[in-house]
């Protein structure tokens, strides 16, 4: 099991870095990373607050069944795909943004079912990529309010994302082993999204 205060302390500190690139305005986006992972165990942000101001002491443990374990704060809706994504992918930490270009994307491209990048130097900050001649594939899904069958459909596409999964309209997960790795490959991911924004306006229709 990791060390509490630590994390709480990183933790904390990647969302305000998040919030102040704009990529979880007002009370959007939610963030964990895994105390443990047998029993799963994770430390995420509470529901409802803006992210900008989450303090270490405010940040809740929740268990594998998405209850809340401290005495305070509310478990995000969206608890079941960290879940699934820290169980099925081992991640050590995922970080959900609601960033202008990850919902443009994503919600331009669906029904399509995935974005790919390549050509990219960019693409060797993703774990397992060494050249920017390789192809860094993002699934895309549709969006639901139902969470419980989101974390269900989207857990068969893990294994061909390259650290991250777009929803539809609403936003990208990343993810990676340590909070660190998946704060690199937001911030990678969200870079390409945006190339991929900027290229469609420079292309003539």
């Amino acid at each position: 099991m990791l060390d509490s205060s630590n994390l709480r302390d990183e933790l904390s500190s990647v969302i305000k870095a998040i919030h102040a690139r704009g990529w979880a305005s007002g009370t959007g986006g939610n963030f964990s990373a895994v105390l443990q992972q047998h029993p799963l165990k994770l430390l995420m942000a509470p529901s409802g607050v803006d992210k900008g101001l989450v303090q270490p002491q405010d940040l809740i443990e929740v268990n594998a069944q998405g209850e809340v374990l401290t005495s305070y704060g509310c478990a995000s809706a969206e608890t079941p795909i960290h879940l699934a994504i820290a169980t099925h992918a081992q991640a050590g930490a995922i970080l959900h943004t609601h960033s202008v270009f990850s919902t443009l994307i994503s919600a331009h491209l669906y029904p399509r079912d995935r974005v790919t990048f390549t050509g990219y130097e960019m693409l060797k900050g993703l774990a397992g990529i060494t050249t920017h001649e390789a192809i860094a594939t993002i699934p895309i899904l549709a969006n639901s309010q139902d969470m419980v069958e989101l974390a269900y459909n989207l857990t068969p596409l893990l294994p061909q994302a390259s650290h991250g999964i777009l929803l539809a309209g609403h936003g990208l997960y990343a993810w990676g082993d340590t909070l660190f790795a998946a704060k690199r490959h937001l911030e990678i991911l969200e870079f390409l999204l945006e190339l991929n924004y900027r290229q469609l306006v420079l292309t003539p229709h």
